[in-house]
């Protein structure tokens, strides 16, 4: 493999989702401070948004990737429908969010 380390922190069955995506966003923890809005696939949220920390969340509908980095790169959090009022509730290290996508289905 040519000095590629590939590696898996962990594996789960993700429901099948259909229909709306969407996601609350705040910089503040407890959904406090701006607010935006997500229903698509977002590859760079500081030039889309003006913000690089998220520290809360309301994801309304749909299952979502975060990443650390843009354009899908670097340690992901998934999400799933339900409020995460501070960046330690989806596993984050930090409130750094470079990029989100949707968890579609495939077929």
């Amino acid at each position: 493999m040519d000095n590629l380390i590939s590696c898996y922190w962990s594996c789960r069955m993700i429901p099948m989702h259909r229909g709306q995506y969407r996601m609350r966003m705040y910089d503040r923890p407890d959904m406090g401070g701006q607010m935006n809005e997500l229903s698509d696939d977002c590859p760079n949220v500081q030039d889309r948004f003006r913000m690089s920390d998220i520290n809360s969340c309301n994801v309304m509908d749909g299952h979502w990737l975060m990443y650390d980095q843009p354009n899908y790169k670097g340690r992901q959090y998934y999400v799933r429908p339900g409020e995460y009022r501070r960046f330690n509730d989806w596993g984050g290290l930090s409130p750094k969010i470079g990029s989100l996508r949707r968890i579609t289905d495939f077929n």
